[in-house]
This record gives C-alpha cells, sequence and structure tokens, in this order.
C-alpha cells in the first residue's frame, strides 16, 4: 500500500539519537497504531515493548537482532519482525524511510 487513509497524525515528531531517527504516531480509523519516520545513515540499539514489524520502504540497512551474532541486510520493499520486550541495533548504510507496525 503506498499511503494510509483515514488517518490521525500526530503533530509532534518522535525525536531519538539528536536527530537521527524521527518518526510520527499515526493512528488509522480502526484504532491501529503505527509509525512513519526516517533513520539517517548511522548504528542506533532500539529497544521494543511490544513486537514489531518493521517495513523499509526505502534504503538500506544492516540489522541484528538481540541474541544474534551475524546482521542481516535489508532494502526497501522488505521488513524484519522484532519481538516484544526486545532489541536491535540497526546500521543504516542509505536513509531508511520506514513504517513501524505494532503488536
Amino acid at each position: 500500500m503506498a499511503q494510509f487513509e483515514n488517518v490521525s497524525v500526530a503533530k509532534t515528531a518522535n525525536v531519538y539519537f539528536d536527530g537521527k531517527c524521527v518518526s510520527h504516531n499515526i493512528t488509522l480509523a480502526d484504532g491501529t497504531a503505527k509509525s512513519v519516520g526516517v533513520i539517517l545513515p548511522s548504528v542506533l540499539t532500539f529497544t521494543t515493548g511490544a513486537p514489531e514489524i518493521m517495513e523499509l520502504v526505502q534504503g538500506e540497512c544492516k540489522v541484528t537482532l538481540a541474541g544474534e551474532t551475524e546482521a542481516v541486510t535489508y532494502r526497501g520493499g522488505e521488513s524484519f519482525s522484532v519481538p516484544g520486550d526486545s532489541s536491535f541495533q540497526i546500521e543504516v548504510l542509505d536513509t531508511v524511510h520506514y513504517v513501524c507496525h505494532f503488536g
């Protein structure tokens, strides 16, 4: 899907890691929460509360999930899943545009 219809968008951005990651929370008409954002080239570690699916719209990155030793490369059009109460390290090689699907 190229766009979301009938959504509410939080006006205040979520700014992480000194601006290397910026996102906005959106809520779909059915109450489903997501975030849409950009991560600039960097190496960052994120933690999760709930399970997440990170959908890459554009860009390229290497991701190492908690407990794993090898990074996996993902590009626009691909996604990866992260368990709840976990973490992942992301090395952004080419600015990543993403949608984070929660739960």
